[in-house]
């Protein structure tokens, strides 16, 4: 069974930070893919964050410059650090991996609520 649990939503202002946390059942450190999602309400899910084993990062327009997708992989877990949050971020994030760039996606889990409003 593959198991990825997302933490850290939260309800905060405009302008405000959050990390995301995402602990992986096992090792990351030979992932091929790590990335965070996000599903804003009525709306479909979409990739917001990757990080690859190469060490390689790519964000979604809309977040870079203010989101920063790191890897703890003594501890299994991918973070996503969200600063100067915008109304237009809340949506629920979701993690998820792949093994080798040919590989589908794992199973999609819960994800985690974060809303930025005043």
């Amino acid at each position: 069974q593959v198991r990825l649990v997302e933490s850290g939503g939260d309800v905060v202002q405009p302008g405000g930070s959050l990390r995301l946390s995402c602990v992986a059942s096992g090792n990351i450190d030979s992932v091929y893919f790590i990335g965070w999602y996000r599903q804003p309400p009525g709306k479909e899910r979409e990739l917001v964050a990757s990080s690859f084993r190469s060490g390689g990062t790519l964000y979604k327009a809309a977040v870079k410059g203010r989101f920063s997708i790191t890897r703890a992989n003594d501890k299994n877990t991918v973070y996503l650090q969200m600063n100067s949050l915008k109304p237009e971020d809340t949506a629920v994030y979701f993690c998820n991996r792949k093994l080798t760039d040919g590989a589908r996606l794992d199973s999609w889990g819960q994800g985690t609520q974060v809303t930025v409003s005043s």
